[in-house]
């Protein structure tokens, strides 16, 4: 998962760095591009994360509730 999260996204950020230092213009907006898209990457993950953590806590809310309705009393 390293790999997916952090390692592929610096990858194609570094490409992209490298594409932009060759020369004209048109590679500094095509590398400008490729670093976009490695960010754009690493984001997607980071929101993909993000929507997970949120479904264990909802996850956990729900058991809360399940044992409120056995017990009558909040979990501490």
């Amino acid at each position: 998962m390293v790999l997916l999260r952090y390692v592929l996204p610096g990858a194609v950020v570094l490409g992209g760095l490298i594409v932009m230092s060759l020369g004209g213009e048109s590679e500094l907006e095509g590398g400008a591009a490729i670093v976009s898209a490695g960010l754009a990457i690493f984001f997607i993950n980071w929101l993909f994360r993000a929507g997970v953590a949120g479904e264990s806590e909802r996850d956990r809310e729900d058991q809360a509730r399940e044992y409120f309705d056995r017990h009558g009393r909040w979990p501490d």
